[in-house]
């Protein structure tokens, strides 16, 4: 083969002559074909977005890519590249929202489900031609002919075989807990979507250690001993004023020391006694004001005397009730007020007593549920306070969740209302701001809170041990990557939180009946069209969604006669084996299942390329 001689360097006349010359000589084809027969070297094609314009990041990444898989091929393994396009999830929705001037709340108000998802559709290949005449021209080789996208029902069919799989073995299950949860996206979050660098980001919060107020009876009645009719409070920290409303149980350590101290309110100058840690004592009292005589206190003075009462252990603290610090609503699925031993709580920092809100906290709703405490869910999906909160009805808890125009002058966060009206009130011990890690919406930039949710789990804590020993046969390169981050995940994993509640992306394929008692879950396209004839027959429906479609025929005419996405599946009514009325679930699955799947999906197995797929 000759050369080209060159008198100047002119690189991009080089390049246009050289990828003319792989175009005409089909020289990435033929760097496949010819090692027909060779030992396979599997690459996987992490799909782009098409509704994003391709960035420097993205010619970065592929060039990383594409150094491997030519390395490979010189090596003498047969390297195919098959591209692909990730089509669903949030991006997408929230640009399509964006382009039409809507919120997730007008979905199905505004604009139907339908027309809205068309949208979506039409939106995420928007950029198409941009992405392809950058692959080419950088020199990317990957079979763009025949790219699989997760969108089309043959994807789709794989994912839920997939989950039909899962479902089966028992790793599939619903339940009801404290989850991540985006206010702004309207959906909840996975414990690896807030693992995502800068999702934790540090901010400057309002803080309120708040005064709870003892009710004296024989359990706590110990306490007064030294003090006759005066008032005691439990003082506990939060860096969440607003959960404080949905307030039902305090937390304190069984062997934590605790003192009781008679002291002064230093923003009413009001006498009270208050509990606390003893080891974060001098946090809150200067130790200088030990001489100070109580007597001499005036309001105001700058130095609050102190004396210490009593001392005791957490365990005493057990079961004394105290007074709803907001009474604007009652728990109805338990008792509430009263001491709790924590396993979590500790002396590090606040008082050595913890404020249980538990339905914006884990460890809160676990030690409640263990306890028979109720809850309060005083914020809706929206992240505003509910009706119940007079005071603060339809506040949003976060001033992040607020149009830009809402602000003015007079504006205050409603953590600092909550805070105000603490201190004006006597149940504010101390007020101040703190710098802290808050996790992020990785997709909106908004807090996330954490919500009580029913969601449809995988059960990865299952196989966790395995996930751990497979990890270690990794090369990983840096190898703290695989000991550090991602080994420090998978040590600390917890089941996978598989539901979002959104319009675009695969539906969970799992149809369950009205007492729930009896449940589906539909594998592939042709179980659906045989489920929804027995529906017919007992009634439930009177149309055949995929009447058109014939099994066995993998033709793409064939799988473009239905669609598995919303609205068409929510329409379907199945009919359990006992006759009953069964209901898809109405959640969408994680678009980084999507993602996952598609080793499987990409090949639509294991309805084609079975034999390709288990050979490779």
């Amino acid at each position: 083969m000759k050369y080209n001689e060159y008198k100047k360097l002119d690189l991009p006349k080089i390049a246009e002559e050289m990828l003319k010359l792989w175009k005409e000589e089909e020289t990435f084809e033929k760097s496949v074909s010819n090692r027909e027969g060779a030992k396979d070297y599997v690459f996987y094609e992490g799909p782009p977005s098409a509704n994003g314009l391709p960035g420097i990041h993205h010619v970065m990444a592929r060039s990383i890519k594409d150094i491997f898989c030519r390395y490979k091929t010189l090596k003498g393994f047969r390297v195919e590249r098959k591209a692909g396009w990730d089509t669903h999830g949030l991006p997408i929705e929230l640009s399509v929202e964006k382009t039409l001037g809507i919120t997730k709340e007008d979905i199905g108000k505004k604009i139907s489900i339908e027309d809205y998802n068309k949208a979506c559709r039409k939106e995420v290949m928007k950029y198409t031609g941009i992405w392809n005449d950058l692959t080419e021209k950088m020199g990317y080789w990957v079979n763009m002919d025949d790219p699989y996208i997760t969108y089309e029902n043959k994807y789709i069919e794989s994912v839920w075989n997939l989950l039909s799989e899962f479902y089966k073995k028992g790793l599939l299950y619903k339940g009801f807990t404290i989850q991540p949860y985006s206010p702004a996206a309207g959906t909840g979050l996975s414990t690896h979507e807030l693992n995502q660098p800068g999702c934790y980001r540090t901010v400057k919060d309002t803080t309120v250690v708040a005064q709870f107020q003892l009710k004296r009876n024989e359990k706590s009645d110990f306490l007064y001993q030294d003090l006759g009719p005066e008032d005691i409070y439990f003082i506990a920290w939060t860096t969440t004023p607003w959960t404080l409303p949905s307030n039902t149980a305090l937390a304190v350590g069984k062997n934590i020391d605790y003192l009781l101290v008679k002291t002064f309110n230093q923003y009413t100058g009001s006498p009270i006694n208050i509990i606390l840690a003893k080891k974060l004592f001098y946090k809150y009292f200067n130790e200088k004001n030990a001489e100070l005589k109580l007597e001499d206190y005036k309001p105001g003075d700058k130095e609050i005397p102190y004396r210490t009462i009593a001392q005791f252990k957490g365990s005493e603290l057990e079961g004394i009730r105290y007074e709803q610090l907001f009474p604007y609503a009652q728990p109805k699925d338990g008792d509430a007020f009263r001491v709790l031993l924590g396993d979590f709580v500790t002396t590090d920092d606040g008082t050595g007593i913890v404020h249980l809100a538990p339905s914006f906290g884990s460890d809160d709703f676990r030690v409640a549920k263990q306890n028979g405490i109720g809850s309060l869910t005083l914020v809706d999906l929206q992240g505003r306070f509910t009706a119940e909160v007079t005071d603060f009805a339809g506040e949003h808890v976060k001033e992040e969740y607020i149009e830009p125009d809402k602000f003015n002058t007079e504006f205050k966060p409603v953590d600092v209302k909550i805070a105000i009206k603490l201190k004006e009130e006597n149940r504010a011990f101390k007020v101040e701001k703190y710098e802290h890690s808050y996790p992020h919406c990785w997709r909106t930039d908004k807090p996330v809170l954490y919500y009580p949710l029913d969601s449809w789990f995988v059960k990865t804590t299952e196989v966790k041990s395995r996930m751990m020993e497979l990890n270690n046969t990794i090369n990983w390169k840096p190898e703290s990557t695989g000991t550090g981050r991602f080994g420090n995940w998978l040590e600390n994993l917890v089941d996978w939180n598989l539901s979002r509640s959104r319009y675009w992306g695969i539906p969970i394929p799992i149809w369950t009946s009205e007492d729930r008692t009896e449940q589906i879950c539909i594998g592939s396209a042709e179980q659906l069209k045989s489920e929804i004839a027995k529906s017919i027959e007992a009634g439930y429906m009177d149309k055949n969604h995929l009447e058109n479609f014939k099994a066995g025929d993998f033709s793409k005419e064939n799988y473009e006669t239905f669609d598995l996405h919303r609205p068409y599946v929510d329409d379907i009514v199945l009919v359990s084996p006992t006759g009953k009325k069964m209901i898809r679930e109405a959640d969408l699955i994680d678009v980084w299942f999507d993602s996952g799947a598609m080793p499987y999906a990409q090949w639509h197995y294991p309805f084609e390329n079975k034999e390709k797929f288990n050979t490779t």
